[in-house]
């Protein structure tokens, strides 16, 4: 049986350091602040508001809201970002996206508008330079490959020498993620849609980040003993709704299948998802003790 990187005991340790480093930035007069820029009402949005307004409130972190109707102007939202980047009261920002259709062709304009200082995402340009650059100094990286890393550095998984294949190529998750291996001087491969056989380039691997956004695509045929498995997808599961409704979220991976075989996995839901708002706190705490 493979042990489960819980995403829970991950959040237990940031959250009491991160609620230390709120707590020493108070007594400084200084109050960690995360702003949210939201255009319009999705519920996905609203849902990880929320959940952002609950993590601040348990790390010291206060947040501020700023809303905008979904049929706002390109220059509504440009100045929303300015007014953001303009509060010393604000250290960090995080604005949802996708944008509304009607804004999709500014995405790019509005993004670096953005203070790569309170990018707390990787939104900007910058922020995303950093990133392939190794420095923290131009911006923070994608909260979720971020994640990826806590579980792997929380459990002891050291990547140095080891072989790593990430599945997917976006700029959200697989590109920052293979950045961030390197990093960690691991020997990366990036394996997509046009890669022949992938199946057999993962079993050759020693950690497997699967970020395909697939369910059911990482089976037992891509998998040995002795892997880690980072499952980063959250993937609507029909057969996975309780008796009342519940649930309904399965990651790329087999769990039965994949499970039984590696010696190391991230359950879905309780792993990557569960860690990265989190990770979003500690980026606003560095970017306040930078202030």
């Amino acid at each position: 049986m493979a042990k489960q990187l819980l995403g829970k005991e991950v959040n237990e340790a940031l959250v009491a350091d991160l609620q230390a480093r709120s707590a020493a930035l108070r007594e400084k007069g200084i109050a960690p602040c995360l702003g949210i820029i939201r255009v319009g009402e999705r519920p996905d949005d609203l849902s990880y508001e929320k959940g952002a307004i609950k993590k601040g409130e348990t790390v010291g972190i206060d947040v501020k809201v700023f809303t905008l109707p979904e049929d706002a102007s390109r220059e509504d939202v440009l100045a929303t970002v300015d007014q953001v980047n303009a509060d010393n009261s604000v250290h960090g920002v995080l604005m949802f996206q996708p944008f509304p259709a009607h804004l999709k062709p500014y995405q790019r304009e509005i993004c670096n508008r953005l203070d790569p200082k309170k990018d707390m995402d990787c939104l900007t340009d910058l922020s995303s330079a950093g990133v392939y650059q190794g420095r923290s100094d131009l911006g923070y990286a994608p909260c979720t490959p971020a994640a990826c890393m806590e579980i792997l550095d929380h459990y002891g998984i050291d990547c140095k020498g080891k072989s790593a294949v990430v599945i997917g190529r976006s700029l959200v998750v697989g590109k920052p993620a293979a950045m961030m291996l390197i990093g960690k001087n691991a020997t990366v491969t990036v394996c997509h849609t046009k890669t022949v056989d992938t199946a057999a380039v993962c079993r050759e691997a020693d950690i497997i980040i699967s970020a395909a956004g697939v369910l059911g695509s990482l089976t037992k045929e891509y998998v040995r003993p002795g892997q880690i498995v980072i499952d980063v997808s959250m993937n609507w599961n029909p057969e996975k709704i309780t008796a009342k409704g519940k649930g309904g979220m399965s990651g790329d991976a087999v769990y039965e299948e994949v499970e039984p075989i590696v010696d190391a996995i991230t359950p879905v839901p309780g792993g990557v998802g569960a860690v990265t708002t989190t990770v979003l706190m500690k980026h606003v705490i560095e970017a306040a003790e930078k202030v």
